[in-house]
This record gives structure tokens, C-alpha cells and sequence, in this order.
């Protein structure tokens, strides 16, 4: 890969509850020492992907380092769809899935290794209903428990926890699903129906241990089994998945039909109830930093 001579750092203020000037002090200092140029965006939720859009067109940047959650990196994968930037993750959200999934080990130092080296991955992405997907997806059960976590003051772990109980109590499980593949449709019963990227959830649970983020295939896991605390253990990684209940389909696209709306998430944020569903991997790539 060429020197870096430029770099934009994308920061999320507010993710994970974290104070980021270490983050930006360290990653200034570590870019001084090359020679590199820095420019600093922190989000503020307004038309964010505009401006880092903006920004990367002014630009002639190396690489694009971002420190948040899921919903960050989501974001600037989106801003970058068109152009050919590695970005490079400093794990800062209240879930990292897909840095878990990509195996960013915790230490700034090393992320910055990681950050300034010269291995990458060309990601695949999935396209779901016109939003982007980078690690997994899911309607049912998870959705819903996602929908009341953000309205939790309490966050992590124990905040899913928190909220695993109202989750039981409120939803309307099993849901049935029409699962339009390439050369057959069927109709199943589940709780939870993932489109996954990836092996794990941002909790660190491995439900999808094929899962490989850059064969050119995603993975359909139907959660079919009715058994609701093992499938929560598993969903919070207290468990291993077990092929008893989860299903496994690998696929390039698929469409979904759902009897009634379904709570749907992308990447762990909440999208709204979905009747239907269309995913497929995108032709777009995402380069992205790895050891």
C-alpha cells in the first residue's frame, strides 16, 4: 500500500459513553512522527455523511480512521461507498460487533499498528433494502430486544439483560417467514431470522461459525427452535449456538416476506417493523484495515 501521507479521522463523541481526546492525541502524536497530515471530523447527527462526503472529495486522503460504535463505521462506509479509502477501526461504541468480528484487539497501540500497516481485507457488504449491512442483520426477537435497548439508560450488557425480560413479555414470537432463495421458496416458523456477514453478534456470540466477511456469500440463520432463554444465552454469548435450533442457509441474495411487520435492525440499530425484505451482497467492497 502507499505511504500515508494524509489521513481522516471520523470520531463519534458520544458513542459508548467514552471520552475520544486520548483517541485523537494519540493517533496526532503516532501521525507526526511520519510526517502524516490529520484532519479531525467529530459527528454531531446532523447530515454527517454529507460532510465527511465533502470532505473525502476536498481531500486527498490515505486512509480514513474511525473511532465509535457499529453505527459510525456503518455511516462512513456509506460516505465512502464510491471511493477506494481503507478505513482502520479504533473500537468506541456501546457494541463493536464488527470490530470483534475482524478480530481489533482493545489496545489503542495495537489498533494503531493495525491502523498504520499495510494488511487490509476487501469486505464484502450487504445491501438490504437499500441500506448498507456490514456485519448482521436480523428480524424477530433481537430486533425487538435492540428497539428497547435504546431507550435504556443503562447501557452494555447488563442493560440487554435489563431489558430481556419486557422483551419476552411483549413480543408476538413465533413469526413467520417466506424465504424467496435463487432456485426455491419456503416458508418457516422462528424467532429470530439474521442475514449474517460475519460469525458474531457485538455481544461476541458466534452464531454463524462459517461466517467469512469476505467470500462473496452471506449466511440466513433461522433461530427455529422455540426454547426463548437459551436462544437469549446465546444471543448475550453465554452460550454456543446449537444446530439444534438454528438453521443455516449460505446464499448471494435472498427476499423475505413476513405475515405481519417484524421488527427489523441493521448492524444494531433499530429500523422499524419490515413486512418484507430483499438482501444481497453488494458489488461494492469495503477495504478495511485487519492484521
Amino acid at each position: 500500500m502507499k505511504e500515508i501521507q494524509k489521513v481522516l479521522l471520523v470520531v463519534n463523541p458520544i458513542s459508548g459513553g467514552l471520552n475520544k481526546e486520548h483517541i485523537i492525541q494519540t493517533i496526532d502524536y503516532e501521525l507526526l512522527k511520519i510526517n502524516a497530515g490529520l484532519i479531525t471530523y467529530k459527528t454531531t447527527g446532523k447530515n454527517d455523511r454529507e460532510k465527511i462526503q465533502k470532505l473525502v472529495t476536498e481531500n486527498n486522503f490515505d486512509r480514513v480512521f474511525v473511532a465509535g460504535g457499529d453505527g459510525t463505521i456503518k455511516q462512513v462506509a456509506e460516505a465512502l461507498i464510491n471511493f477506494l479509502i481503507p478505513i482502520a477501526i479504533f473500537p468506541a461504541g456501546s457494541a463493536n460487533g464488527l470490530a470483534i468480528n475482524l478480530g481489533i484487539p482493545n489496545i489503542l497501540e495495537e489498533q494503531l499498528k493495525i491502523a498504520l500497516g499495510n494488511e487490509h481485507k476487501e469486505m464484502d457488504m450487504l445491501e438490504i433494502n437499500g441500506e448498507l449491512c456490514l456485519h448482521i442483520s436480523d428480524l424477530g426477537l433481537n430486533a425487538e430486544l435492540i428497539k428497547n435497548y435504546e431507550h435504556s439508560r443503562i447501557r452494555g450488557k447488563m442493560g440487554y439483560l435489563l431489558q430481556s425480560i419486557p422483551t419476552l413479555w411483549e413480543s408476538k414470537y413465533p413469526f413467520e417467514f417466506e424465504i424467496e432463495l435463487e432456485n426455491k421458496t419456503i416458508t418457516k416458523k422462528g424467532i429470530l431470522l439474521a442475514f449474517a456477514n460475519a460469525k458474531k453478534y457485538g455481544t461476541g456470540a458466534n452464531v454463524n461459525p462459517k461466517g467469512k466477511i469476505d467470500d462473496g456469500v452471506f449466511e440466513i440463520l433461522l433461530f427455529k427452535n422455540f426454547d426463548i432463554l437459551e436462544i437469549l444465552k446465546t444471543l448475550r454469548n453465554e452460550t454456543d449456538g446449537n444446530s439444534e435450533f438454528v438453521e443455516i442457509i449460505p446464499v448471494k441474495s435472498a427476499r423475505v416476506f413476513c405475515r405481519k411487520p417484524v421488527a427489523f435492525q441493521v448492524d444494531g440499530e433499530y429500523i422499524g417493523e419490515k413486512e418484507e425484505i430483499s438482501v444481497k451482497i453488494s458489488a461494492k467492497k469495503l477495504p478495511i484495515m485487519t492484521y
